[in-house]
């Protein structure tokens, strides 16, 4: 398998991210953590992780994404302010986090190499590693993202909503 600096987000594209508003990010972060594995938690995994303060860092995007466990759901948090810090921030490249997410990588490996590091309070990162590593989750597949219809069929579909609508109107 190659390395993962092989496959960085590349730095103008990383400075350009670190630019946007970090709340739609964590948004987005908090709905596919609820999708994927707020049912799945067991109870004491979230009671040790209730309104914790977590953070992942994406380094090679540079993008922060901050967050809390409720008791029920993943919330996205404001940015952390200094002297504010996160109970426990991972980070990782953008590569590896895609990899551990569809389980071409396992937590440990990446650990030990360097390439996921974990900050801040030890106990709830190896609880919450241990817990994500025995729920079976599906596999991310990106190409669960591709469109089942091809692009010609949908501009088909589109011209032929843009031709009945100007038969209606007279057009």
């Amino acid at each position: 398998m190659a390395a993962s600096s092989d496959f960085l987000v590349p730095s103008p594209v990383g400075a350009l991210l670190s630019r946007l508003p970090a709340y739609p990010g964590s948004l987005l972060l908090v709905t596919a953590l609820n999708l994927a594995l707020a049912r799945h938690l067991p109870a004491d995994v979230g009671q040790l992780m209730l309104h914790k303060k977590m953070r992942v860092q994406v380094r090679d995007a540079r993008l922060v994404f901050d967050f809390a466990w409720t008791g029920q759901r993943f919330a996205p948090r404001a940015p952390l302010v200094a002297p504010e810090v996160a109970d426990l921030t991972l980070s990782a490249t953008a590569h590896d986090f895609l990899l551990l997410a569809q389980r071409q990588q396992d937590p440990d490996t990446l650990f030990f190499n360097r390439r996921l590091s974990m900050e801040g309070d030890t106990e709830l990162g190896l609880v919450v590693k241990n817990a994500l590593d025995a729920i079976e989750l599906p596999v991310l597949d990106p190409r669960q993202w591709v469109p089942l219809l091809s692009p010609r069929q949908v501009l088909g579909h589109l011209r032929q909503r843009i031709d009945s609508a100007s038969h209606t109107t007279g057009g």
